[in-house]
């Protein structure tokens, strides 16, 4: 378990903030876990203890709906940190965490987070904004999902994937591998209706499929649409 202060993770998120004494403290009190492929950092409606530290490994934040369908509402990588909201606001989690792939995954407590709220006000102001940029992109997809069509939904996923995540380097597939479920879950649709739009896709060009391996071969054509 490396200590805080050589962490190079924590450069992307709010930590990045903190002074070098604090980050001792932190590395004094934090936990170190893994999670693997398929289980929950947390689940909604857990009332979370103090925030996590993404060191390695992607997880979806999914939503239940009411007829117990999964919705993604987006993916968390490596450097950010989750329950930042739940943490201020003092409610439980709106959100469920789980892993896509085997994660590293450092617990900080309640206490020590706001504590550095009451020293530090670079790391209040960091915080404050990483919590306005999820809800800006709270409100971005909300319009995406009302005013777009499954296609161009679609069509942005594949481009959300292939932006964010890249490809492997051995045959240019998308880095990220989603089921068509979690697909389907992503785009707001059911799982035939997307597995129906990715042969479409292939069909016109715009894509290649080898299993949950997926090549975007027009990605010009997919910003267009």
């Amino acid at each position: 378990m490396s200590k805080c202060e050589q962490c190079i993770v924590r450069q992307f998120s709010s930590l990045k903030a903190l002074k070098k004494d604090e980050l001792l403290s932190l590395s004094n009190c934090k936990t170190f876990y893994t999670v693997k492929k398929g289980e929950p950092v947390f689940t909604e409606g857990e009332n979370l203890k103090g925030i996590f530290c993404v060191k390695d490994g992607i997880c979806k934040m999914t939503k239940l709906s009411a007829n117990g369908n999964e919705q993604i509402v987006k993916l968390i990588s490596k450097g950010e940190l989750l329950g930042q909201r739940s943490l201020i606001s003092e409610e439980p989690v709106n959100l469920s965490a789980v892993a896509i792939d085997d994660m590293e995954v450092c617990f900080i407590p309640k206490a020590e987070i706001m504590g550095f709220f009451n020293t530090n006000n670079e790391f209040s102001m960091n915080v404050m904004r990483s919590i306005c940029g999820d809800l800006k992109d709270a409100d971005d997809h909300v319009v995406t999902m009302a005013q777009k069509s499954v296609k161009q939904r679609l069509a942005e996923v594949l481009l959300y994937l292939y932006d964010n995540f890249g490809t492997d380097e051995a045959d240019n597939s998308l880095t990220i591998k989603l089921s068509r479920e979690e697909l389907a879950g992503m785009i707001g649709t059911a799982t035939e209706s997307c597995i129906r739009l990715l042969s479409d896709f292939k069909k016109n060009g715009l894509i290649i499929l080898s299993g949950k391996k997926i090549i975007l071969t027009d990605i010009d054509a997919l910003r267009k649409m």
